[in-house]
């Protein structure tokens, strides 16, 4: 594929149509520093001779996490010189830990947090709310059309700041695999991905690597299965009086089914991270990864032109032509949140801000990223990865929409631990319908 600069132009114009290790005290110390000079941002941070320490609790496990990270660090110690982050590394457990810090009152100043995570620890009093620090005014004001929604909690508190716009879900295969095994790419609907699976197979190559012990990640797959039919993803099952599961989620599980009998996941699928699951698609072990459009980095760098990305198939090639542009990921709040505990909490709302500020600048300026929520005023100078120019070119300027955001923690609960259940052997659709309506009877009577 032929490399080319980004045109700005046409992804702001885009931006325009689209919605989307531990530390034992939670105190933030004050350590004297002889060699430091000029003052941090905010007066919380002390005299100029010492420094604010901060503890932070932010994803730090691969390259598309450390490295935006470590650029957002070195332009703190520019700006604040006389603020410190101590970082404790998040950990890929669905928020266990950090909730076990909520529980014990053990708090970082500044955090990662979703949209569950926000809603349970606004009930909690464990996150700040945002609404009136000067740091949310300016952020939004910086916002690229359309994002700044990601600001704004349904109770309509800002609780997170937002680094990222939209990302969506896709499938990325190695093309290598891909003509071992005789099998044409993209695949396009269910029955050629049933008998890729076989040829896959035969060649004695894992079909698909999967994280699914994050359970994230196997309800992103049930959903991408529902884009092809409910481009609304799971918003729709959110109404009062729906107590049966409408028959696209029925579909999507049932299809869920079949692609697990027919050997997709590994069957220790639910017991395998992120770190396992990549390597096994790094090195050449696995035919098919899936995560988000951020792993085309990440992919490039390890399989070089030896990887490319596909649409979620379909029943059929017509559904699969019509729904490909119906992405599978949907704009919600999260981002850099604040603990009401910390005893700088000032300083950290600041510091909040300014990290999701970097992240942006980092993804735009160093990735020629233009998924992002904020508006980056330098030109990109560097050329995308052909995976990212397809995106630019082919997807961005012919989005159909996201799936809308639904916000009933029950229901995503349910889905996280019941689509996880579907990658096991012994648990089929019918119990995957059967407990997804109990739920639906219960949040929708």
């Amino acid at each position: 594929m032929k490399k080319k600069k980004v045109n700005i132009i046409v992804a702001m114009t885009v931006f325009a149509l689209s919605l989307s290790a531990c530390a034992k005290d939670n105190n933030a110390n004050i350590v004297p520093n002889e060699t430091a000079s000029g003052t941090a941002g905010s007066s919380t941070a002390g005299e100029s001779n010492e420094i604010t320490k901060l503890k932070v609790y932010l994803k730090y496990f691969d390259d598309d996490t450390k490295k935006p990270y470590d650029y957002a660090v070195a332009e703190l110690k520019k700006a604040m010189p006389n603020v410190e982050l101590d970082l404790d590394p998040w950990q890929q457990d669905n928020f266990q830990k950090l909730k076990t810090y909520a529980a014990t009152g053990n708090m970082p100043d500044i955090y990662d947090a979703d949209y569950g995570l926000i809603k349970a620890f606004a009930e909690s009093k464990n996150i700040e709310i945002l609404d009136n620090a000067q740091a949310t005014k300016d952020l939004l004001a910086d916002f690229n059309p359309g994002y700044e929604k990601s600001l704004t909690a349904a109770d309509g508190h800002t609780y997170a700041y937002s680094a990222t716009g939209t990302g969506f879900q896709i499938l990325y295969y190695n093309k290598k695999l891909f003509a071992e095994a005789g099998v044409n790419a993209p695949i396009k609907t269910y029955d050629e991905w049933i008998a890729a699976i076989k040829k896959f197979k035969d060649k004695g190559i894992a079909p698909m690597a999967i994280f699914a012990k994050e359970k994230w990640i196997t309800n992103s797959f049930y959903k991408g299965l529902v884009t092809r039919e409910q481009p609304e993803g799971y918003f729709p099952l959110e109404q009062k009086g729906l107590f049966q599961l409408p028959d696209p989620y029925k579909l999507a599980s049932k299809q869920f089914e079949e692609l697990k009998q027919a050997g997709l996941f590994d069957p220790n699928a639910t017991n395998t991270n992120y770190d396992q699951a990549s390597s096994l698609f790094y090195t050449g072990k696995a035919a098919m990864f899936v995560n988000g459009q951020w792993e085309i980095y990440a992919a490039t760098e390890n399989l070089g032109d030896d990887v490319d990305w596909m649409y979620w198939p379909a029943k059929d090639e017509e559904t699969y032509e019509n729904m490909k542009f119906s992405l599978n990921g949907a704009p919600a709040p999260g981002g850099f949140a604040v603990a009401p505990t910390s005893k700088h909490k000032e300083l950290a709302i600041e510091v909040a801000a300014f990290l999701a500020r970097k992240y942006a600048e980092y993804q735009y300026l160093q990735k020629a990223n233009p998924i992002v929520s904020l508006k980056i005023d330098q030109p990109i100078s560097i050329t995308p990865p052909p995976m990212m120019q397809r995106i630019i070119d082919e997807v961005l300027p012919n989005i159909k929409g996201y799936a809308k955001f639904n916000e009933s923690t029950e229901l995503n609960n349910a889905l996280d631990d019941n689509t996880q259940n579907l990658v096991v052997k012994g648990f089929g659709n019918k119990q995957f319908d059967e407990n997804m309506e109990r739920i639906l009877k219960k949040i929708n009577k």
